[in-house]
């Protein structure tokens, strides 16, 4: 099946409006890569962390989809971010996964033993020895994308093209997407379906019988909506993984976005970092 994603763009990246997110799939994650790019998906996301590595890049040769059809991403773990540290992970990443280079490397968690300045330094060497072909961040914080993004500009003038974070109906993150937007860079969504929370929700479940469409396919179109936010859903499911995929078919009202928006809640946050990242937004 050809892929019919729109491409979304910051600094000079193109990405695939949805991406498939392989963390927690383990000995599944080759057979789920593989049916994720037979499904359209050409967007895969993966960590050192997850220990998917290996797995996604059997999957992508199984597939027999040519490299450069695929939007590879993958994370250094927030033990891994003194410089040298930081190269090791990176090369172990690349042979783990079999490939040359990815198309994004992240810093998967800010640590606050390690300086800032230092990590940056490091991922900016990745991107410059042909690594990898774009940088970004994940699980920074708008005080901590702010210091990030200056030192990326005023040392080096590398821009970082996305922030990978929780995103989904009940999570406020107002104040994080609106710092994104204001530096052009592209949100990356995990959890975007709370990690099966919002299968219940009354409010998703009416709106999704409305249209004829699953409860998971509402919760990413309402993300996809925004317009500068990619998803990633995981599901180990080939018919869920496919289900997932369609969600640029149809469109949600402005008074069905809003009811959605509307279902943030005090507790919505699933993933927390035990102090990493000081005061969540």
């Amino acid at each position: 099946m050809e892929s019919s994603s729109p491409i979304l763009t910051a600094h000079g990246a193109a990405i695939p409006a949805i991406g498939f997110g392989t963390s927690m799939l383990g000995g599944r994650a080759a057979e789920a890569v593989a049916a994720a790019l037979e499904a359209g998906y050409r967007h895969i996301d993966t960590a050192w962390k997850y220990g998917t590595e290996r797995g996604v890049g059997d999957g992508i040769r199984a597939s027999g989809m040519p490299r450069g059809d695929i939007f590879l991403t993958t994370k250094v773990s927030h033990e891994y971010l003194r410089a040298d540290d930081f190269e090791r992970s990176t090369n172990e990443s690349l042979r783990t996964l079999r490939v040359d280079q990815v198309d994004l490397l992240l810093i998967h968690w800010p640590n606050p033993d390690i300086p800032l300045k230092e990590t940056i330094g490091a991922l900016v060497k990745m991107k410059r020895q042909g690594l990898t072909r774009h940088i970004g961040v994940a699980n920074f914080t708008t005080v901590l994308l702010d210091q990030a993004i200056s030192l990326c500009q005023e040392l080096y003038q590398e821009p970082l093209v996305t922030n990978q974070i929780e995103v989904h109906p009940y999570l406020d993150q107002t104040k994080l997407l609106a710092a994104c937007r204001r530096h052009g860079m592209i949100v990356t969504a995990y959890c975007p379906l709370g990690r099966g929370r919002l299968f219940g929700d009354s409010v998703l479940a009416e709106i999704a019988c409305s249209k004829g469409r699953t409860i998971a396919q509402v919760a990413l179109r309402w993300l996809v909506q925004h317009g500068d936010i990619i998803p990633i859903p995981r599901s180990s499911n080939p018919q869920r993984i496919a289900e997932n995929f369609q969600v640029f078919d149809f469109t949600l009202s402005e008074p069905e976005m809003a009811r959605i928006a509307a279902l943030k809640r005090a507790n919505g946050r699933i993933a927390n970092a035990m102090g990493r990242v000081g005061a969540w937004d």
